[in-house]
């Protein structure tokens, strides 16, 4: 990315961060000052130095090269500037949502973060196909629940002498390469040499097939999976998919052992870890970094992983129907309107899925929220518009362009759009918009993304 394009977004999530939530963002974990620790690292990376992350309390930075300097304010602090009217924002919005690119369903929310005031409500309370913006949802009940620091555990354990398990944790994103030379390590300190393997995925419950079926989008749903399955060096998007992402798991796990020297005899078999002896585990990445890889690359596998996390956490069944219904019972507990909800899968692939606009600007005010600075990974990891993730290709040379943020929708007949942006005035606004029935997708695409502009310009 150009140096210039990345100062730009760094500036845009430094004004965000300064808008929302009132000087919340300085507690608010991934955030510093609205902007990634990953994003200030990778800026830092690319001019030469190393930055020093900066403590939640905002301490002074202590000695060492000098970091990456944080972008100046270049918007007003929250409640600083001019609030929108409700007859302002529908007078912009009228029009475009006219469009004959849009299908035959039409629904829009926008809400003032700071204020809480509706500016504009175009059927807001009608439910319909929200497809990929679900996964906001899905990243609210699961940092509710678990908390931003949770990780997900894969380790190995011994059952019997000569005999291992490799356990599955539901981490969609593990490596194997750690883990085999942790166990190798420990086998030899146990003077073994020679294991049988086993493999076990009990964690999970239900069917691993979504109702779409066999899908380049989503690999079967197992607690033990590599890379998601993914056949190629992909790490987003579609790909081919291993038919059966356990077993092709336990195999590569036992390549890796014999690497180290460690005899593996037979092939992988299905097996149970429970009383077993850890030998060695691995931790994914803390969940407040798999919420943002999962809303900026709308991240399927992710997403279904992380619907039976808060199944698990909240005593359902770790299947598409637990993850489901603990989904609906955690925004519940948070207040959201969930009138007409209904929740079929974590990732939203499921046409099934029906959520209003009302709904979704609710969660995302939530997140912008000083009183829920647990969520702040959902603002974190909305795509930035024509920067980041799913927006990268879209907005160019729009206005919108570095001030959207947004979570979008894709199915067949289904468009959404849900996210925030900052007025010209300094406001941050929620909005939500969808459509049903639509049958150009770019030009559905194209009139949504309009509709998020036309907020931002001045």
């Amino acid at each position: 990315m150009p140096h210039s394009r990345n100062v730009q977004v760094v500036a845009i999530s430094a004004a965000i961060g300064a808008v929302v939530a009132a000087g919340a963002v300085a507690a608010a974990g991934p955030w510093d000052g609205g902007q990634r620790k990953a994003e200030r690292r990778h800026a830092a990376a690319r001019d030469g130095r190393h930055a020093q992350p900066r403590p939640a309390a905002a301490a002074p930075l202590t000695q060492g090269a000098p970091p990456a300097p944080s972008a100046a304010p270049v918007l007003a602090a929250a409640g600083g500037g001019a609030p929108e009217t409700a007859a302002q924002v529908a007078a912009r919005l009228a029009p475009l949502m006219k469009s004959p690119a849009l299908g035959t369903v039409r629904t829009g929310a926008v809400l003032d973060v700071t204020s809480g005031a509706v500016l504009y409500d175009h059927g807001s309370g009608i439910a319909s196909t929200p497809a990929s913006t679900t996964k906001l949802a899905t990243a609210t009940a699961a940092l509710g629940l678990l908390g931003g620091d949770h990780t997900l555990t894969t380790s190995v354990v011994t059952t019997a002498p000569g005999r291992i398990v490799l356990v599955g944790g539901g981490d969609p994103t593990l490596e194997l390469d750690r883990l085999a030379a942790d166990t190798a390590a420990a086998l030899r300190a146990r003077g073994t040499t020679s294991v049988r393997l086993g493999y076990d995925t009990s964690l999970y419950t239900g069917p691993l097939m979504h109702p779409i079926g066999v899908n380049e989008n989503l690999a079967p749903v197992t607690a033990l999976m590599v890379r998601e399955g993914r056949l190629d060096h992909s790490t987003s998007g579609i790909a081919k998919r291993a038919t059966d992402p356990a077993l092709a798991a336990a195999t590569s796990f036992a390549a890796l052992l014999r690497g180290h020297g460690i005899h593996v005899t037979g092939h992988p078999a299905r097996g149970r870890g429970a009383g077993g002896t850890q030998l060695a585990a691995h931790q994914s990445a803390p969940l407040s970094a798999l919420v943002e890889r999962m809303l900026t690359d709308s991240d399927n596998d992710l997403a279904e992983a992380l619907a039976r996390q808060v199944a698990i956490a909240s005593g359902r069944p770790a299947s598409f129907a637990g993850g489901a219904q603990a989904i609906r019972a955690a925004l519940r507990q948070y207040g959201v309107p969930l009138a007409h909800a209904v929740f079929a899968d974590g990732s939203g692939l499921d046409h099934v899925d029906a959520l209003t606009p009302a709904t979704l600007t609710h969660i995302l005010a939530l997140a912008a929220s000083p009183a829920h600075p647990e969520l702040r990974p959902v603002l974190a990891g909305l795509p930035v518009a024509s920067f980041t993730g799913t927006l990268a290709s879209r907005y160019h040379g729009a206005v919108g362009a570095g001030l959207v943020r947004a979570k979008t929708g894709t199915l067949t007949g289904t468009n959404t759009i849900a996210g925030v942006t900052v007025t010209p005035t300094g406001r941050v606004l929620a909005f939500s918009f969808m459509t049903q029935g639509t049958t150009n997708p770019v030009s559905a695409q194209s009139a949504l993304d309009a509709l998020a502009t036309s907020l931002s310009a001045p």
